[in-house]
């Protein structure tokens, strides 16, 4: 295929990871680990800009788009001349990275995606996330990346905010990111155009995990923000895991975006994630701003000296009981995971397909101090359809297309609190992981078809009575406060809070 690049640039086609290690150790950009895994840092890039994300606007994308906070225009003749820049910045480097990869594991709605990178710890990045392509089939679209994260945009001449970009052109499939080293940005990009491109061909897509039974094949889908416990509960030993991040549910079942994790590892527990702990420390795996003791090169995990969001990004062929097809059928157990600080949301409710609109849309959970800087109280934070940052439609779109799968396949919606019980943050506890462990097997099992279930009264969820291994009192989170009245003031806040988010997303 033809290039961007004159022939003067040597173009490191689909090297493997062993070649690409040898290239970052010698470039100095990554340390090995005690059990062999990559170690780089990205201070102070330590997660996503989503204030430097834009949209070209273009008159094949203009309509239909979710524009404001989330999508912000930018004008097509500064992302042309700024991609000249990098282009140019990218060929005085005299050698990139080229990768042919695939992003979507169903062979009617995937997009081909080629990484053109200055950084071979970035090219074992996209060969990890991403699928290896089908050079015999035909996609639907090709998207490119153009990837620069050491050359930083001068705001002044390019229009960009500051010096880091993330520049997405969807008319021409082409993609802009420099001025940061955090790698999710260039996952979280193509996320983005699969949440363009998949609506318009009738296929949702989703910020979800996805599993399903070794012996029955029924599918579990978990919807969820970061710490709620989505890639924790999803990556069970008594499942096939599909994937942990993002999936697209079409006429014919579920598929996975991708062929890795990028697991959030801070403080990862050896009891409670033994596979994604097992993963993390192999050769092969990058983990992201995780420290290293100097001497001895053993991962500390616990260690949130850079940041909490540390990550180790690994294939999922490193997981035992993975599907590495990466397909399911359609979903029967949808689960939408909050951590509910305030303590207010019972652990697990059946949720009414109107609910699970409401629900879906609100994207709710609370932050609470550690999780962000700056939070000392619980916070309420929503993220319509659980995903918000990488929407191109209205919301709606999207709920609109969970609901009608809902109704077509029968699948049905639980929410699922991991969040605090007995009240609040600082008064309460987070709720015990083999608690909700044994909530999400009650489920995926059967165990509730003939167990009666209550209505509680601020939020009209659906309750069951009992749960096996979990005692009665914790599913009705007004019995677990010693305050009642406390219970009923702040039920009441947060409902009229709902409503209030609600209006402004329906």
């Amino acid at each position: 295929m033809g290039t961007p690049f004159p022939s003067s640039v040597e173009l490191r086609w689909n090297w493997v990871r062993a070649r690409l290690y040898e290239e970052i150790l010698k470039e100095g950009r990554g340390q090995l680990s005690q059990t062999g895994a990559l170690v780089v840092n990205t201070v102070p890039y330590t997660g996503r800009s989503p204030l430097d994300k834009f949209l070209v606007e273009e008159p094949r994308t203009t309509h239909g788009v979710w524009w404001g906070e989330v999508n912000r225009p930018f004008p097509e003749d500064k992302f042309d001349a700024l991609k000249e820049r990098v282009l140019a910045y990218l060929t005085e480097r005299g050698r990139v990275y080229a990768h042919m990869l695939r992003a979507g594991a169903h062979p009617e709605h995937y997009v081909r995606v080629v990484l053109y990178t200055e950084s071979p710890w970035h090219a074992l990045f996209g060969t990890t996330m991403f699928l290896p392509d089908w050079p015999h089939l035909e996609p639907f679209r090709t998207y490119t990346i153009y990837h620069a994260p050491y050359f930083k945009a001068d705001p002044q001449r390019d229009g960009t905010r500051s010096e880091a970009f993330v520049l997405l052109h969807l008319g021409r499939g082409e993609i802009l990111i420099g001025g940061t080293p955090y790698a999710g940005e260039i996952k979280k990009s193509i996320f983005t155009v699969l949440n363009y491109e998949l609506p318009k061909r009738g296929v949702l897509s989703m910020h979800c995990s996805a599993n399903y039974d070794p012996e029955t094949k029924s599918v579990s889908l978990f919807f969820g923000l970061s710490g709620t416990g989505k890639t924790t509960l999803s990556m069970d030993t008594q499942r096939v895991i599909i994937g942990d991040d993002e999936h697209g549910w079409a006429d014919d079942g579920v598929f996975n975006f991708e062929g890795g994790s990028y697991a959030k590892v801070i403080r990862i527990s050896k009891e409670y994630e033994p596979l994604i702990y097992r993963a993390s420390l192999r050769f092969g795996t990058i983990l992201e701003n995780v420290v290293l003791e100097p001497e001895s090169r053993m991962v500390l995990f616990d260690d949130d000296r850079y940041t909490e969001n540390t990550r180790a990004a690994f294939p999922l062929s490193f997981l035992p009981n993975v599907d590495l097809k990466g397909r399911g059928g359609h979903p029967k157990d949808i689960f939408f995971l909050t951590a509910d600080a305030f303590g207010l949301l019972p652990p697990l409710a059946r949720l009414t397909p109107e609910q699970a609109r409401d629900f879906f849309l609100l994207g709710y959970t609370a932050k609470v101090a550690g999780t962000e800087r700056g939070v000392k109280e619980p916070k309420a934070t929503y993220s319509p359809c659980f995903g918000a940052p990488f929407l191109v439609h209205p919301p709606a779109v999207y709920a609109d297309m969970l609901v009608e799968r809902l109704q077509r396949y029968g699948a049905t919606v639980w929410l699922l609190n991991t969040g605090w019980t007995g009240g609040p943050f600082g008064i309460g506890r987070r709720m015990p992981l083999p608690y909700t462990r044994a909530m999400v097997h009650a489920v995926q099992k059967d165990l509730l078809s003939d167990v009666p279930f209550e209505q509680e009264p601020h939020f009209g969820l659906w309750i069951p009575k009992h749960v096996p291994e979990v005692p009665d009192e914790v599913l009705r989170p007004w019995l677990t406060w010693q305050d009642k009245r406390a219970y009923e003031a702040r039920a009441r806040a947060l409902r009229q809070e709902f409503e209030a988010q609600l209006a402004k997303v329906r």
